[in-house]
């Protein structure tokens, strides 16, 4: 008997009309020639009152392009022929456009028309948050994605992703409450489903029943709330207001000539993970200017290409006129093709709006929803205390080294040890070492510093402290070093015992120009950084404090940190 249902990924489009030729503007032009593409109009769907386009077509290549490849490898005769078939079904429901892909068809889907938020909406709202499969999310401010996978399911509170310093993007795991198809006929089978840019779960094969399964994915993104356990994701939401996002990408525009200056950053489109691994070959296109070909991402031909147009034109440039394909094989052909994106997908950068914190990540400017940033602003505040520890002013033309190791003749009474550079090794790997802290204080606080021109070194900084205290915790080898250390540089007049783990870390810092450390001035990214690293390292048992550190002055100047 056949199945009732099969497993697909429902995309949702904006932007385009529900009639056979809005439909049919969702199609790849390029690909759909090279596979001499066809459409009709399904008489299943027009049967039942729903506007409907079926697109088919397939590419046989005379050779595969492994097949030269195998030949010199191998030394033997190999021709093989490669075919690509691909079928595309678009839906008009209820005033909503949807479409299905079959074989390689949802390549033929233009990225442009996918609803981003869809699918990830969906699984907020429809899987059970104590049998969570997985969490794909995206680290602000450093281009990573974490993928967090428990193959039996997990309450989503014991997954570590209940983070200050992450998008959302993907959600899997097992749904309760919604009447699809493979719920209502499984036969207590349980339905699981993957939310994210498109919705991967099982529809109804007879058209009736998918229609009906997609009128109920419409009704639970629509009628429905977020588990309590999983709200949190929509707390960060993209950028809605026309004004704001022109202000935003004009601020970026002026940016991208000074990439350091907003922290601009390369990073992977969300839902092209597996692409950008499996690519062999990149064709970057900026403007009218040619294809550049590379093996890897050149992210420093995009930001060349994006700066050769005037200002108030790269992000125009980047966004409209900017493009990206990634291809399995050098020489592939359209079909052949893993992705085609925007290249403004592969940026990260984040800017600040007085108290307002935005970030652009994937194309789409987000801003920190208004239930995280009271509890970050809250955290940061609390743990900056200026009177946590005495340091001395930071003289001019100082670097980091030469103020570290000055600070305990410059306030001997207060007895600190420098131990910048001063090393202990890595039990994790053999040719790596481990900065501990830059100075220890009589009560054995370790204290982190650093001089920061922007958020990329305080993140360094803030991630040094929960590297320190994690292996002083968790590694007697460490804890055995690290004694010994501070025995060898004080020559004996200070130890610490070899079971030795922190309770207290202060991180003192020196902002540019010298200014004077609050939640205020402390750059957004920052605030995000230290609130999700003050969380981790309390958790741990650790308690946090961070000071300003003064810039000395000339004649009642202050002098820039630069």
């Amino acid at each position: 008997m056949a199945p009732r249902t099969s497993k697909h990924t429902l995309y949702r489009l904006v932007g385009v009309a529900g009639t056979s030729d809005g439909l049919l503007q969702a199609v790849d032009d390029e690909l759909f020639d090279e596979i001499s593409g066809s459409f009709e109009v399904p008489p299943a769907f027009t049967a039942l009152g729903v506007e409907a386009l079926a697109v088919t077509g397939a590419a046989l290549k005379d050779e595969a392009d492994w097949c030269e490849e195998f030949r010199r490898t191998t030394g033997l005769d190999c021709s093989q022929p490669s075919w690509r078939g691909c079928g595309l079904l678009l839906l008009a429901v209820d005033g909503e456009v949807y479409a299905i892909g079959y074989g390689q068809g949802f390549r033929l889907l233009q990225d442009r028309f996918k609803d981003k938020s869809f699918g990830l909406a969906f699984a907020l709202r429809a899987v059970d948050p104590n049998t969570v499969h997985g969490i794909r999310s995206r680290v602000l401010g450093r281009g990573r994605t974490d993928i967090t996978m428990v193959s039996g399911g997990a309450p989503v509170g014991s997954l570590g992703i209940r983070e200050f310093q992450r998008i959302v993007d993907k959600v899997a795991g097992e749904i309760c409450g919604v009447e699809l198809t493979g719920v209502l006929h499984g036969k207590g089978k349980l339905v699981k489903v993957g939310g994210g840019l498109g919705l991967e779960l099982p529809l109804g094969v007879d058209p009736k029943e998918l229609l009906a399964d997609i009128r109920e994915v419409s009704r639970v993104c629509r009628e429905v709330r977020p588990h309590p356990a999983l709200e949190f994701v929509e707390h960060v939401v993209p950028v809605s207001c026309p004004a704001l996002l022109e202000q935003l990408d004009t601020i970026l525009d002026e940016g991208l000539s000074d990439p350091g200056c907003l922290q601009i950053t390369p990073t992977i489109p969300y839902d092209l993970t597996e692409e950008c691994t499996s690519a062999r070959q990149w064709r970057v296109r900026i403007g009218g200017d040619g294809w550049h070909e590379s093996d890897e991402f050149d992210f420093g031909y995009v930001l060349a290409r994006a700066n050769a147009h005037r200002t108030g034109r790269r992000v125009w440039a980047l966004r409209e006129k900017g493009e990206v394909e990634l291809f399995r094989w050098p020489g592939g052909r359209y079909v052949d093709r893993l992705a085609k994106v925007k290249a403004i997908r592969f940026l990260e950068a984040n800017v600040s709006l007085g108290p307002r914190w935005f970030y652009l990540t994937d194309g789409t400017w987000y801003e920190l929803g208004e239930k995280y940033q009271p509890e970050i602003v809250r955290t940061v505040t609390r743990v900056i205390n200026p009177d946590a520890l005495r340091l001395p002013a930071w003289r001019p033309h100082q670097d980091e080294a030469a103020y570290n190791y000055s600070v305990p003749s410059e306030l001997p009474a207060e007895g600190y040890l420098c131990l910048d550079r001063r090393n202990v090794s890595n039990p994790l790997k053999s040719r790596d070492f481990l900065e501990v802290c830059d100075l220890l204080a009589p009560d054995d606080t370790l204290i982190m510093v650093k001089r920061a021109h922007g958020s990329s070194a305080l993140s360094h900084l803030f991630y040094q402290g929960l590297v320190a205290v994690q292996m002083l915790q968790n590694s007697a080898q460490v804890r055995k070093r690290f004694a010994d250390k501070v025995t060898e540089v004080s020559k004996g007049s200070v130890s610490v015992p070899e079971n030795f783990v922190p309770k207290r870390v202060v991180f003192a810092i020196l902002l540019k120009n010298g200014e004077q450390l609050t939640s205020d001035t402390l750059f957004a990214f920052s605030q995000v950084a230290l609130a999700q690293t003050v969380k981790l390292l309390e958790e741990w048992g650790v308690r946090v404090e961070v000071i300003g550190i003064e810039a000395e002055t000339t004649q009642g100047v202050g002098v820039e940190a630069a």
